[in-house]
């Protein structure tokens, strides 16, 4: 794992965006399509910007897949992550081809129709950020390491819910709904290259604890340490309780 720390977000955006567009051309190049996993949260909206603003990348022929979404929530909600990815990417740039998980609908049948199309050929690249308790995609620790289902109904705990609240997309904790749906842990390290966007001072404890740490699953994205393609990018506020030198890009 390479990690790498930018002095702002702004920076941290701008050299992930212009390795996942490097990552997805070459695909493309190499293959005549890409496959990707895309992560949403207020921690991807830079980079999500910076993405999409990236030149030459043709996007018709991307096929893009879904980290997580809550159980319950309809499209119309402004914590849909189904919104979210098709305000800030899909149609921003024109994806013709990706899957969704529909909260609204049976969240059994979801996982697993959406699952077997995920697992039906390598994904070439996949955007993922970390949680304020470490969570990887929506498995909060203790996450499970072992399943080989590509999506999981898991149950948010109380740190999870509170950043939820905390980011804005919910007015009260009790908003928050406690199931969602969850592309599992060892799914997520099936991606050939693994890019993990974590800015904010509120990561630095999470960041420390993944990344200098036990790899185990009280710290869930502690295990992107095994993945042999895999670049972190911090910014100087979350990788400020690292206690080794990681000098600033």
């Amino acid at each position: 794992m390479d990690i790498k720390v930018l002095k702002d977000k702004a920076s941290l955006a701008g050299a992930a965006a212009a390795e996942a567009a490097t990552s997805i051309r070459r695909a493309i190049a190499d293959k005549g399509a890409a496959r990707i996993i895309a992560a949403t949260g207020a921690s991807q909206f830079e980079f999500l910007d910076a993405l999409t603003a990236m030149p030459d990348i043709d996007w018709k022929q991307v096929e893009m897949f879904h980290l997580d979404e809550y159980i319950g929530l309809p499209l119309s909600h402004p914590a849909s992550f189904r919104s979210y990815l098709l305000n800030r990417l899909i149609n921003k740039v024109g994806i013709a081809r990706y899957h969704l998980l529909d909260g609204e609908s049976d969240p059994a049948s979801v996982a697993r129709e959406v699952g077997a199309k995920l697992a039906s050929a390598p994904i070439d690249v996949a955007f993922v950020g970390i949680g304020e308790n470490g969570h990887l995609a929506f498995n909060d620790p203790p996450a499970d390491f072992e399943t080989e289902e590509p999506y999981l109904v898991v149950h948010l705990d109380e740190a999870c819910r509170r950043q939820q609240m905390g980011e804005g997309w919910f007015a009260t904790l009790a908003d928050v709904p406690l199931t969602a749906l969850s592309m599992s842990v060892r799914q997520i390290l099936k991606a050939q290259e693994i890019i993990c966007i974590v800015p904010d001072a509120r990561k630095a404890w999470a960041v420390a604890a993944c990344f200098e740490g036990e790899i185990s699953p009280r710290a869930p994205a502690s295990i992107l340490r095994t993945h042999p393609r895999c670049t972190v990018y911090l910014d100087n506020e979350s990788a400020a309780l690292l206690t080794s030198a990681r000098p600033t890009i």
